[in-house]
């Protein structure tokens, strides 16, 4: 006979708190949803709180109508793809050259860039320095000051040294080079840490709406996240809502708060919808080298 699991009252208060945590990290954005999908004047109403009263997409055909928008998007994924792509393969080469004990300046490079980790300039001398650089009002201000971390550097290098030696030598001995053997060897070998270093400069440049609102005043080079900060922050919202009034022949359609949740979604959707797909890798990634011999 089968032996009855005894009642684990910690454990079913554990999951209770958990789940009512859950629920209020998770409302929020459940809520921001649902007015962006609900008919602009019948959300005006209130009530809205479990589910879609009057679906609509009016919300979203009104910001897709303004070129704004879509040119920050195009600038934002510019700077993910561009800016995430170079962030990885200079990141990797700079720790995989800090794993190499015969390196000459293995300790200077080290101290070299754990320094900025502690220590800044401050904002006015970093402006001073991309002005003088002709960064500013440059979309390459999105890439080229972010393009190595140093903790990103030190995640790479940990795992990096985990790595067994008896590849590198093997791969040595059959004549490969520094370059052959951090492309076809190293790089394949260390997917998992890449794809969580990915994730990381990738929300990064994502969510990043600092680098635009200070080295920027054209607004034409600005990302999603600064138009999304002038709508929060200004009338563009009510604007948004007059011109969608003005096409559809003095008809109100969408209101300035239905416009600013409609935003909310569009600028966090992406990043939630990449994550799980990368979430295997942050798992295998954490058991990688937990495991010798």
């Amino acid at each position: 006979m089968k032996k009855k699991r005894k009642f684990d009252a910690f454990a079913a208060i554990n999951g209770i708190l958990m789940l009512i945590f859950t629920l209020v990290c998770i409302y929020p954005f459940y809520y921001v949803l649902i007015v962006s999908l609900n008919d602009p004047l019948d959300a005006q109403r209130g009530g809205l709180y479990l589910w879609v009263r009057s679906f609509s997409f009016e919300n979203y055909k009104a910001i897709f109508k303004t070129s704004e928008l879509l040119n920050a998007y195009q600038i934002t994924l510019f700077r993910v793809i561009v800016g995430s792509a170079l962030h990885l393969i200079l990141t990797a080469m700079f720790a995989f050259a800090l794993t190499k004990k015969h390196f000459v300046f293995r300790k200077f490079l080290t101290w070299w860039m754990l320094i900025p980790m502690y220590f800044s300039g401050g904002i006015i001398p970093t402006y001073v320095v991309m002005d003088m650089l002709g960064l500013v009002n440059n979309v390459m201000v999105y890439v080229l000051p972010h393009l190595l971390a140093t903790f990103h550097i030190l995640i790479l290098r940990t795992f990096l040294n985990e790595l067994p030696a008896a590849l590198e030598e093997s791969a040595v001995i059959d004549g490969a080079s520094d370059f052959s053997l951090f492309w076809r060897i190293v790089m394949p070998l260390s997917t998992p840490v890449l794809a969580t270093v990915a994730l990381f400069i990738g929300v990064f440049h994502w969510n990043d709406w600092f680098s635009g609102f200070t080295y920027m005043t054209s607004e034409d080079l600005w990302t999603a996240q600064n138009v999304l900060l002038k709508i929060i922050q200004t009338n563009e919202a009510s604007n948004i809502a007059s011109i969608s009034k003005m096409d559809s022949g003095f008809k109100a359609t969408v209101t300035a708060e239905s416009v600013k949740m409609a935003m909310l979604v569009i600028t966090t959707v992406p990043v939630i919808v990449v994550y799980p797909f990368l979430q295997k890798y942050f798992v295998k990634g954490m058991m990688l080298g937990s495991v010798k011999g």
